[in-house]
């Protein structure tokens, strides 16, 4: 029995990604430090960190060149829900070998909670699947941050 099948019903999917910084121009980032700085300049809003969480990437090429910022999940005051799928999609379609994960804690108390070290293991067991590396997250606050590379936990 032969089947009709309209290929015109099934969707096509595309891949797009338009870096607008040239190789030798792009940031570098070889600390917490340099990455919170462009967080803070680039990625949160000085108006609205301390009014709800934001989960923020940085996905990051094999010299530690940022490909690019974006914004995984916008939550309430004490938490946003974050899809683990995202964070790799986002990885995968800019090629990045790295990413930083970060989020703000709208109170300023920038140590980790159970959730955020829950999270870190898992963003850095997905990601290691594909053989990309979670260099670090970040908690942000407008004048401060926490590392969890530095502080020795990833």
């Amino acid at each position: 029995m032969k089947t009709n099948i309209n290929f015109r019903q099934v969707s096509e999917i595309k891949i797009c990604y338009k870096p607008k910084v040239k190789a030798e121009n792009r940031y570098r980032i070889t600390c917490s430090q340099d990455a919170y700085n462009l967080l803070i300049k680039e990625a949160f809003d000085p108006n609205t960190i301390e009014y709800k969480e934001y989960v923020k990437l940085i996905a990051l090429n094999r010299d530690s060149q940022v490909m690019g910022i974006t914004t995984i999940s916008e939550g309430g005051i004490n938490s946003s829900v974050v899809d683990i799928r995202l964070i790799l999609q986002i990885a995968l379609l800019t090629h990045s070998s790295a990413i930083i994960l970060a989020h703000n804690h709208p109170t300023g108390q920038l140590l980790p909670s159970i959730q955020d070290d829950m999270l870190t293991k898992q963003v850095k067991d997905a990601a290691k699947i594909m053989d990309i590396t979670l260099h670090d997250h970040l908690i942000v606050s407008s004048d401060n941050y926490y590392s969890y590379t530095d502080d020795g936990k990833l």
